[in-house]
């Protein structure tokens, strides 16, 4: 399946849908909830489903350097590149998920995965990197809205999805 969908990625049309969405991205990068937490993943997760789960783990891997990046990377520069990555496996495993199980498994796993599980690994990692506010302090403060931007991004990337699909 990997071999297949990178094969489709070096198609024209897919690489300029790729970096349309990697444009819409930016622009959802600018639409703050807190901090670097933003409307960044949306264009991600809609990739995932429209593209394929590496397109779509492309684009919010990307999307999360674009509203780290507009809001000065907050959480430092390595902090960041961490969450890009981050980004790039829970985007890939929802694309993955989605299409073989119920789209709201999807969604509500991706959503745990992007928000109580990111917060909780940014305790040892920021502890780790020695930030000032740091470890649980931090993850207090990000849980909650992480976890409502994450699934507020899934669930509109969802439900284009699903309103493109049904005019095909």
């Amino acid at each position: 399946m990997m071999q297949r969908e990178t094969k489709e990625m070096y198609n024209v049309k897919t690489m300029t849908q790729v970096a349309m969405l990697i444009a819409l991205s930016a622009i959802g990068a600018t639409i703050k909830i807190q901090g670097s937490i933003a409307f960044d993943s949306m264009a991600g997760f809609f990739a995932a489903l429209y593209i394929g789960p590496l397109a779509g783990a492309m684009v919010g891997m990307l999307g999360h350097l674009l509203s780290a990046g507009t809001a000065g990377f907050p959480l430092t520069l390595p902090m960041h590149i961490l969450v890009a990555v981050e980004m790039f496996v829970f985007v890939y495993a929802f694309g993955v998920l989605y299409k073989r199980t119920n789209g709201w498994i999807a969604i509500v796993v991706a959503t745990l995965l992007n928000g109580p599980l990111a917060a909780v690994i940014a305790v040892p990692a920021s502890n780790l990197l020695g930030l000032p506010f740091s470890g649980w302090p931090l993850f207090s403060v990000i849980w909650v809205p992480l976890t409502i931007a994450s699934f507020l991004n899934i669930l509109l990337a969802t439900v284009i999805y699903r309103k493109i699909q049904k005019g095909k």
